[in-house]
């Protein structure tokens, strides 16, 4: 499957704001901790890093949404939209994201 036959998939998995919030999250802490441990060249805090990455995105995803994460699914694809998700939700473009999908 392509990222972009994906992407749409992965927004549906994601529409409670509150669950955005906890990815964007993990998704700043996870990246900076595996960046420190690259710098630093400590390898337990790399470890931590997928722990704050994907501990809150998958609580959100089980107690939230009430669905399974798509890392399961695809986990690099999931891990990019990640990424495209944080910037739509830091730029507060995110809600103009979901409408350009359902427009499709």
């Amino acid at each position: 499957m392509r990222f972009e036959e994906f992407w749409p998939r992965y927004l549906a998995a994601h529409r409670d704001p509150r669950t955005r919030a906890m990815h964007v999250a993990g998704t700043l802490a996870g990246s900076a901790l595996v960046l420190a441990a690259a710098a630093t060249r400590t390898p337990w805090l790399a470890l931590a890093g997928l722990a704050a990455g994907y501990g809150p995105a998958w609580a959100s995803h089980f107690f939230i949404e009430k669905n399974r994460p798509e890392t399961l699914r695809a986990p690099l694809a999931s891990l990019a939209a990640d990424y495209r998700m944080a910037w739509h939700v830091l730029r507060g473009t995110i809600d103009d994201e979901y409408a350009r999908i359902a427009a499709g």
